[in-house]
């Protein structure tokens, strides 16, 4: 069974994704784009011999000009169940200390893909998100109260937050 083929065998779309993470003035923050009233992480479709991780990074980057994702809470991930005709989404979690957020076009189509973005408290976040990706979002805070690998670092506040 490949990554983009069902236990039935039929192909089914896979993307990968992260779930941003930062500590600013007012604590834990994630990061949520919006395409019309849909908020979620960044994510996108892996490619054909991608490594998901390695999709997830190309994303995060192609959609909001971060890099250097740490990931302090290992590199294990959650999947979404199928939805969507069989899409399944895989979301991995790590912090993003440093760089302003700049929602670009897509490279391949040179669409924007995102109307917004917004760091959000987690309470804040919750109140966005449909329940299949706010069943993502607890399952990273769950992995950052449980502990990490490495302490989130507390960076000079960003004025973008």
């Amino acid at each position: 069974m490949s990554a983009n083929e069902g236990a039935d065998g039929r192909i089914r779309v896979f993307s990968a994704g992260i779930v941003p993470v930062r500590l600013g003035p007012q604590g834990l923050q994630v990061l949520l784009l919006r395409v019309y009233s849909y908020w979620d992480f960044p994510k996108g479709v892996v490619h054909q011999g991608e490594a998901p991780l390695d999709g997830a990074l190309r994303e995060l980057e192609e959609e909001t000009a971060l890099r250097g994702a740490q990931f302090h809470w290992g590199r294990d991930y959650i999947e979404t169940p199928p939805y969507a005709r069989g899409k399944v989404a895989r979301y991995y979690l790590a912090e993003l200390s440093a760089g302003e957020v700049a929602i670009r076009p897509n490279p391949i189509s040179g669409g924007i893909e995102h109307h917004e973005h917004r760091w959000l408290s987690p309470e804040n976040a919750r109140r966005l998100l449909v329940p299949r990706v706010a069943t993502v979002l607890e399952w990273a805070l769950s992995r950052i109260e449980r502990g990490h690998v490495e302490p989130l670092t507390s960076s000079p506040p960003d004025p973008s937050f």
